[in-house]
């Protein structure tokens, strides 16, 4: 008989113990945080300036919070406290998830139980000292350009970019070790914005991941803007465009293509685009002669600009552009600029003689250089 209640016994304390551990279908956040904060609203947004849909809110009773709901796939989400300048980002899965808030250092929170957030942290790591090299490097350029070192100016930024390149390669390889990873996706997308990678090696990544990432709605995005940045791939046949120049005329660029062409995309409120305006100036007084043409694209027609086209106009006059210039006064919804793919200016494309892209985003002697090459 004893040995029947003990059976009976461990049956029930099973039954009670399955039916008090949590099924967690969505997301499930459990916080903690200074009691100071009690009463605060924690707020957890989707990290979309164009589109801050709130996913979930809460206030902090006796130092903790909880944050639940479902999403479709792992994305990431910002984390907001009432009254905090600061946001956090976290990958949001569904899954049940540990979070440890500083309000004082809310970026150096801490999150537990997402494989997701594990790796995002690790990248999140390894991109910290850019921060610092740039601050560094940014008081040389800064003295640099007060004695107008045009050299050591061009050697600052190209030492700032093989730094940013080993940071992304190590980076890479750990998206390359997680191809079942969403944050892989998203730290893909972030390196073809920034233009740490070319597109091509950026879509033989991206056909490694797993068909759930790819199926995912950042991965559907990606997988859209890697194809449409394909076609304007190096190597690939620059697409042909017509716009209207200043005079209203219509300017084809298989029309007006050279022995080798740049095709120039800035605009009058580009502060960098314009400081480059002088060196493409010079390249092209020097070599339009021997086959040397230029085509620029103006991406003027900002809302804060009160007339867009008088100010293209003048900075064409300003600047000494007598190469054809054109625009939809469109900022970067015309059309050439989305046929492009153009995210940021300056942007320059140099094609050979058969219209094939060659290079990209070359400035300074870099620029003079690859013209010089295709010229001989």
């Amino acid at each position: 008989m004893l040995k029947k209640i003990f059976y009976i016994s461990i049956l029930t304390l099973t039954v009670v113990a399955c039916k008090k551990e949590p099924k967690v279908e969505g997301f499930l956040i459990n916080g903690t945080i200074d009691a100071s904060e009690n009463g605060k609203k924690i707020s957890l947004y989707k990290a979309d300036r164009s589109n801050q849909t709130l996913l979930d809110s809460t206030r902090v009773v006796d130092g903790k919070i909880t944050l639940d709901g479902k999403v479709d796939s792992p994305e990431i989400y910002l984390v907001a406290i009432e009254g905090n300048n600061q946001r956090l980002p976290i990958i949001v899965e569904n899954t049940q998830m540990d979070l440890t808030l500083y309000k004082d250092s809310l970026m150096a929170s801490k999150i537990s139980g997402s494989k997701e957030n594990d790796v995002f942290g690790l990248l999140q790591e390894n991109m910290k000292p850019i921060r610092a090299k740039n601050a560094e490097l940014m008081q040389e350029y800064t003295e640099a350009r007060k004695n107008n070192d045009s050299t050591l100016m061009q050697n600052i930024r190209e030492d700032f970019e093989a730094f940013v390149a080993k940071i992304n390669d190590k980076n890479l390889a750990i998206v390359k070790e997680n191809p079942d990873l969403f944050i892989g996706a998203s730290f893909l997308e972030s390196m073809i914005k920034s233009k740490g990678i070319k597109v091509a090696e950026a879509n033989e990544v991206f056909n490694t991941f797993t068909d759930k990432v790819k199926n995912s709605s950042i991965g559907k995005k990606l997988g859209e803007d890697i194809k449409n940045a394909l076609k304007t791939a190096e190597g690939s046949m620059a697409p042909n465009f017509t716009a209207p120049n200043p005079e209203g005329e219509m300017i084809t660029l298989n029309d007006i293509k050279g022995k080798v062409t740049i095709i120039d995309f800035w605009a009058a409120w580009c502060g960098p685009c314009r400081k480059e305006n002088p060196n493409v100036v010079k390249v092209y007084n020097k070599y339009h002669e021997k086959g040397l043409e230029i085509v620029g694209v103006s991406l003027d027609g900002t809302p804060r600009q009160k007339d867009a086209k008088a100010a293209w106009i003048e900075a064409i006059e300003k600047d000494g552009l007598t190469w054809h210039q054109v625009s939809n006064l469109q900022y970067f919804n015309g059309p050439v600029a989305k046929q492009y793919n153009i995210s940021s200016i300056p942007a320059t494309f140099i094609l050979d003689s058969e219209g094939k892209i060659v290079a990209k985003n070359l400035r300074g002697k870099a620029l003079e250089d690859k013209v010089a090459e295709l010229l001989q």
